[in-house]
């Protein structure tokens, strides 16, 4: 084991106790992005000048005894869609591949204050769009257990270089799964909180919830930290409040065996694999004695899908007007077909879709009465590879749209309920098996507690913990 295999909690402990030196720990992730990321191309920007000598400069306040920030000297990296002072902010897109970030985003910044140091950049898909971490400025990212499968996205390197090691902060954003789908894929841990615990400036609709950025870690303890850095309050988000984010940080025990859980493996309306819903079957079987009660009922969502769909598409508009009308030619198919869906749509189809997403999130309260959690798997299929651009068949049958295959992600992001994916064994084809846990409304502290208590559960049982890598074979590639 090197020193970047501990868990990102363990690493700051011995930066504070001044066991390690994070001159030390950032030698060891260069290491080992030296070592397996020609293979997987999940870390596509670096600046190791600046990050050394910002962890020189954090070792000396350690040695002074200067007042440490909770991610002091953690080395970070930060997803492609956000702007990192200093790195190229492409989006994955032609238009911006030359794109040089002059400032930092609004969490980027919160975790540099905490101490955090910069270290480079984490693949996505084309601006976000889609769950396969593939773009035509960098090229695809791999699945850490299997390289010529997808790793999930659009937070796909961040989740990539979390299960090898190769930095133990990334940062994620979700908007139909992107925190949770590749989290799920690739065997860490992805929170999607309510919207508005993390601010977001970069929202060209900021009335909107369906979009947020947020933590991903290796443990649910390791997002915990990382969250209670990125919590704060920014009134450039509408969404946003004052909140205290130390309550991420120390978590506090919760006791299982008085939970009452409910269990879905489609949410009623959702495409789910057969192998996917035969893997979930058994995990529950498997876990399900723990809680007070397990039982298999799921809210309401009735137009999930319709809601969605138009919400997303019109959530295009706005930011994709100018380059679809000017640079048409340099998109990709999934900004295109979102952005010429938008247009359908009549100001008669927007109101019927916010009409249904209130509904359902109302359903949803009243279905809380009786739950304290919702389980089901987080991802619908196992990854495919990641040369096909998404699942268009489930069980046979076609898909409605290219993203129509995260819906167990977007059920929850209408409701805007908190909701994790942590790691729950391996399924059929020897890739990660994601279990998604939702609370209750705003009860984001409760969530990432439950989710760290089943966590440490699943670490007694080898079917329900956390597989790893192998890494002597990723870097023999």
């Amino acid at each position: 084991m090197s020193l970047c295999d501990l868990s990102t909690v363990e690493l700051r402990r011995l930066i504070g106790t001044k066991a390690i030196s994070p001159v030390e720990l950032l030698k060891s992730c260069k290491q080992r992005i030296n070592e397996v990321n020609p293979t997987l191309n999940a870390v596509v920007a670096t600046i190791w000048p600046r990050a050394e000598k910002e962890a020189k400069a954090a070792e000396a306040a350690v040695r002074r005894g200067d007042e440490l920030g909770v991610l002091h000297g953690l080395p970070l990296g930060v997803k492609d869609a956000e702007n990192a002072e200093g790195l190229p902010t492409t989006m994955g897109s032609p238009i911006f591949a030359k794109n040089m970030a002059k400032e930092d985003a609004a969490m980027v910044t919160a975790c540099r204050k905490a101490g955090a140091i910069v270290v480079g950049k984490t693949n996505i898909p084309e601006f976000g769009a889609g769950a396969n971490t593939n773009n035509p400025v960098y090229g695809p990212t791999g699945n850490p257990f299997d390289p010529k499968r997808i790793c999930g996205g659009s937070s796909g390197g961040s989740a990539v270089a979390l299960a090898t090691s190769m930095l133990p902060l990334c940062t994620g954003s979700d908007t139909g799964g992107s925190l949770r789908i590749p989290a799920a894929f690739c065997g860490v841990v992805g929170f999607r909180g309510s919207p508005g615990v993390v601010p977001s400036e970069r929202r060209a609709l900021g009335w909107t919830p369906l979009s947020v950025v947020g933590a991903m870690g290796r443990s649910v303890a390791d997002a915990g930290l990382m969250l209670s850095a990125m919590a704060v309050f920014d009134s450039r988000d509408p969404f946003s409040r004052p909140i205290d984010g130390e309550q991420f940080r120390l978590l506090r025990t919760v006791d299982l065996s008085r939970l009452r859980v409910a269990f879905t493996e489609d949410y009623g309306f959702c495409p789910v694999d057969n192998r996917i819903r035969k893997t979930f079957r058994e995990r529950v079987k498997r876990f399900a004695p723990v809680f007070k009660s397990c039982v298999e009922a799921t809210p309401d969502m009735t137009g999930a899908d319709e809601s969605f769909e138009v919400l997303r598409a019109v959530s295009f508009l706005p930011s994709f007007k100018e380059h679809y009308e000017k640079r048409r030619d340099q998109l990709g198919p999934n900004i295109i077909a979102n952005y010429e869906e938008g247009l359908r749509y009549t100001a008669a189809d927007v109101g019927r879709a916010h009409t249904q997403q209130t509904v359902i999130f109302r359903k949803a309260q009243a279905f809380y009465k009786d739950f304290d959690l919702v389980l089901s798997p987080t991802v619908a299929v196992p990854p495919f590879p990641w040369t096909q651009l998404y699942a268009d068949k489930i069980n046979g049958k076609g898909t409605r749209t290219y993203f129509h295959w995260l819906a167990l992600t977007y059920a929850m992001t209408l409701t805007g309920h908190p909701s994790i994916s942590i790691p729950c064994g391996l399924e059929p084809t020897g890739t990660p098996f994601g279990l998604m846990i939702t609370g209750p409304h705003a009860a984001d502290r409760f969530t990432l507690e439950a989710a760290h208590a089943l966590e440490q559960h699943f670490a007694a049982d080898e079917k329900l913990r956390r597989p790893l890598p192998d890494l002597k074979a990723l870097g023999r590639r």
